[in-house]
């Protein structure tokens, strides 16, 4: 028997086969998606690691500046304990390389200064390998780098100059390393510090313990600094993997959406293939096939799709994602892996998982099909008379999944991933899904009074009322993808219009100037504060604001937050506050912080401060030991003392820009405690009449009488800032809305599945309707009004779950995830449209289903019968 029926359902499958290829397309699509996504996100964390290995390489230890740098001298005395057999002092600063070539630009490259003769021992990739026509001792001559292979690849030239605040330093290449990563590259510790003015500094020190050494104890042993800490190797690889997550799991949850439709397409297509094969069913039945036995051959079909789709979407999600790596390199947008360009690495256990998911989506999609299948009573089927609806579950069910997916969007984040607001939207569409028989009852038994007295309007809504349950099982499939794309439209619309309104508020000058293009490098390519004054005095400048950035690390298992030196007369104004700022207490110094702030370090606004204290010492401490002559030139504040400073908590602003924390203080603050005076952003305010290219022009000219490159700039309007940051956000969303496409054609395919279904059972009805007098034209307005009444009904359902699933989306999913917050905007016209287009679509659909019913085999099945 069970051969029988493998052999009845691959015959099935091979006589409809483009029919089934639109069930195995859908299945396809899902899991191609999801499983590339896995592939990208797994190979750029896998090349990360490697990348931060050969650099690190395998310390027993690392001892790292909390911020910044620390003395040296501590490595002599870390260097000569007894339990410590080998030290190797490094120095990391982040710069901008040029190469001279005139196709060539600023290129961020990361400068590595070790000491050659230890280096070998604990990182053999950075130890450097002169080129032929350099000499023995290159590696130890100033003025030589050694690039790696990604170095190599973007910088042709033999010379570089590298970039220290707006001066350019020349430096010769003189060889290779084989460190892997994004552009590095690797001189002389001893050269590294004259060359960007760090005498005496250190980043870190890599150390090799004794056989038998406690690492423990020699921490202990060392009494290390406030501004030092001790790590384990690969902690900067496991930081950025669990950083990553949330924006991980967001992604694949995203493409699983298109599994989850394409459920509802081979839940579609099986119940056409169980309506057209209704009678073979029961003729098998009177043969003695059990319903048992007829749900497991429907079954078995959803499965074989289910697995066909899968084979096919684990090919071509590879493909994808080899794609994508060798395009768009691993970052995906998130900005957790710039720099990264991975190689694939194809997973089997992964392809299993999902390719084990695409059938586990098809089965679910077949339960019900083959469920109608299981109860076709045979005697009934036989004489054409279809099947009876059932009277249908209580709708207490879907309000307890309802209430339950209400509770659940309560439940905080696990492990700092939103799974039970996941699991909240999913019971939202379920228990939404569930109730739509008694939303039909309750609509439709209302408004059949109504049409009493128009006949074909009475039989279109008599039809809706009494097959509820059909006509919900038809609109299922369009309530599901419609509440989708309505949750995203409106949670997009939400982000963007936040993140307009707060570009406004940040953005209050007409011209901006900056010398980073990330925090990393603010203590490498800075504005001088004579140069500051120096553009105030330009012909069409009013005025001039700085800013000064740079990187605090308050948690050595979290990543650095960016503290903020800006005037901040009225924070009112000048930042996009969330409430009211607090008044700040006398003796104390006011900072006002990001929403991830509150989330991750409990900065809650009427509150000391204290980590940041640790952090200013460790900062301070840091500035004191640079020697670059722009650091506190001309300053006559006092540089901070041993005594902690008091920051309290005097408000929290929204800021798009950085996920992980970003702390504004006052400027004036910021220089009296760290004796920096640098800036890495500048707000230009123009003179009424000024030209914009004009006043750019003499910038760049007063750049270029520092470095002799005023390319050193990046200079932009605010109307150019604005566009450019609302481009990256559409390209960066552009994929929920060709989701929201397929999830939406899926559904109105499934309206035309089943309402193929539901005409092709109903031949000998309308057969009868054409001998008692109605047209084919009447009868098609029938079939049409009742997929308006079916679809109408849908696609309000679809409104409501949508709201409600935006509704979790905005307020739980996207604060749990990156720990900011955005205010709901409801794009009334555009969902309206959208549902309009939805209703419009599934009258026409069902039209088109009735045509074939409708006709001269309709009038003849009536004598069947006879």
């Amino acid at each position: 028997m069970r051969a029988l029926l493998s052999s009845f359902s691959w015959r099935e499958l091979q006589h409809h086969p483009w029919r089934n290829a639109a069930a195995v397309v859908a299945v396809m699509l899902g899991v191609a998606l999801a499983f590339s996504v896995q592939l990208i996100n797994a190979s750029a964390l896998s090349e990360f690691s490697q990348a931060v290995r050969a650099v690190n390489g395998q310390p027993d230890l690392e001892l790292r500046a909390v911020q910044g740098s620390f003395d040296e001298a501590v490595y002599a005395r870390v260097a000569n304990h007894p339990q410590i057999a080998l030290a190797s002092p490094v120095l990391e600063i982040s710069t901008y390389a040029l190469d001279g070539t005139p196709a060539g630009g600023r290129l961020p490259l990361r400068i590595i200064g070790v000491d050659a003769l230890a280096v070998a021992a604990i990182a053999p990739s950075l130890m450097s390998v002169p080129s032929s026509d350099s000499g023995r001792f290159a590696l130890f001559a100033p003025g030589q780098v050694f690039l790696n292979p990604a170095a190599q690849q973007a910088l042709k030239g033999l010379t570089l100059r590298l970039q220290s605040g707006l001066e350019l330093r020349q430096v010769t290449v003189a060889g290779s390393v084989s460190a892997g990563g994004g552009p590095l590259a690797v001189m002389d510790i001893a050269a590294a510090q004259d060359l960007f003015g760090k005498a005496g500094q250190l980043s870190r020190i890599d150390l090799r313990l004794s056989a038998g050494a406690d690492a423990r104890r020699v921490i202990e042993s060392l009494e290390l600094p406030s501004n030092i800490t001790a790590t384990a190797p690969g902690d900067a690889a496991e930081r950025v993997s669990n950083l990553s997550r949330a924006y991980r799991v967001n992604l694949t949850v995203l493409a699983l959406v298109a599994l989850f439709t394409g459920a509802f397409l081979v839940f579609s297509v099986l119940s056409l293939s169980v309506a057209k094969r209704a009678q073979q069913f029961a003729l098998l039945g009177v043969l003695g096939l059990t319903g048992r036995e007829r749900l497991q051959l429907v079954l078995a079909e959803s499965l074989l799709l289910g697995a066909a789709g899968s084979v096919l979407g684990i090919a071509l999600g590879t493909g994808l994602a080899a794609l994508a790596l060798r395009l768009l390199g691993g970052d995906l947008g998130g900005g957790y892996f710039s720099g990264v360009a991975p190689a694939l690495q194809w997973n089997g256990w992964a392809a299993l998982v999902y390719g084990a998911l695409g059938i586990a989506a098809a089965g679910v999609g077949g339960w019900w099909p083959a469920r109608a299948a299981q109860k076709l009573p045979p005697a009934q089927t036989l004489k054409g008379l279809g099947v009876a609806s059932g009277s249908g579950r209580g709708h207490w069910f879907s309000i307890i999944l309802i209430a339950a997916g209400a509770l659940l969007a309560m439940v905080p984040p696990i492990f700092g991933i939103p799974l039970a607001a996941y699991v909240s939207v999913g019971l939202l569409l379920v228990g939404g899904i569930t109730a739509l028989p008694w939303l039909i009852s309750l609509i439709y038994n209302r408004l059949s009074p109504q049409v009493a007295h128009r006949l074909l309007p009475l039989l279109a809504v008599e039809r809706a009322r009494r097959v509820r349950e059909s006509a919900a099982v038809a609109v299922s499939g369009v309530v599901a993808s419609l509440s989708l794309a309505v949750a995203l439209t409106v949670m997009v619309t939400s982000f963007r219009e936040s993140v307009t309104h707060w570009l406004d508020i940040v953005l209050p000058a007409d011209l901006y100037v900056r010398t980073a293009l990330g925090t990393s490098a603010s203590d490498t390519a800075y504005f001088s504060p004579e140069f500051v004054a120096a553009l105030g005095r330009l012909p069409g400048v009013a005025r001039v604001g700085s800013l000064r950035t740079t990187q605090l690390l308050l948690d050595t298992t979290r990543p650095s937050v960016t503290l903020i030196a800006r005037p901040i007369d009225n924070p009112a104004t000048t930042l996009p506050l969330v409430g009211q700022a607090l008044p700040v207490p006398p003796g104390h110094i006011g900072i006002y912080v990001s929403e991830p702030m509150v989330d991750l370090y409990d900065a809650h606004p009427g509150t000391v401060f204290r980590p940041l204290s640790q952090a200013f010492m460790a900062l301070a401490q840091s500035m004191q030991g640079q020697s670059a002559p722009d650091l506190i030139a001309n300053t006559t504040q006092p540089i901070a003392s041993t005594a902690s400073p008091e920051f309290y908590v005097a408000g929290v602003w929204r800021d798009y820009a950085r996920q992980f924390g970003a702390i504004a203080m006052a400027q004036t603050d910021f220089e009296r405690l760290t004796g920096d005076r640098r800036s890495n952003d500048l707000a230009v305010w123009l003179k009424d009449g000024a030209s914009d290219s004009e006043v750019q022009q003499a910038i760049r000219a007063l750049a270029g009488q520092q470095s002799g490159e005023g390319a050193l700039l990046e200079l932009a309007s605010v109307s150019q800032l604005r566009a450019t940051s609302l481009r990256i956000f559409d390209r960066s969303f552009a994929v929920t809305y060709w989701l929201q496409g397929v999830a939406i054609a899926i559904g109105l395919f499934g309206v035309a599945a089943s309402f193929s279904a539901q005409v092709l059972a109903r031949r000998k009805e309308f057969g009868l309707l054409a001998h008692l007098g109605l047209t084919r034209r009447q009868i098609l307005a029938v079939v049409a009004g009742e997929g308006a009444a079916w679809t109408l009904i849908g696609a309000l359902a679809g409104l409501a779950l949508g709201l409600a699933v935006s509704t979790v989306l905005v307020y739980v999913v996207n604060p749990q995830s990156f720990h900011w917050t955005m205010d709901l905007m409801v794009p009334w016209l555009r969902l309206a449209l959208l549902c309009a287009a939805v209703v419009v679509a599934g009258t026409v659909t069902a039209w088109l289903a009735g045509r074939a019913a409708a006709g001269r085999d309709a009038v003849l099945a009536v004598k069947e019968d006879w």
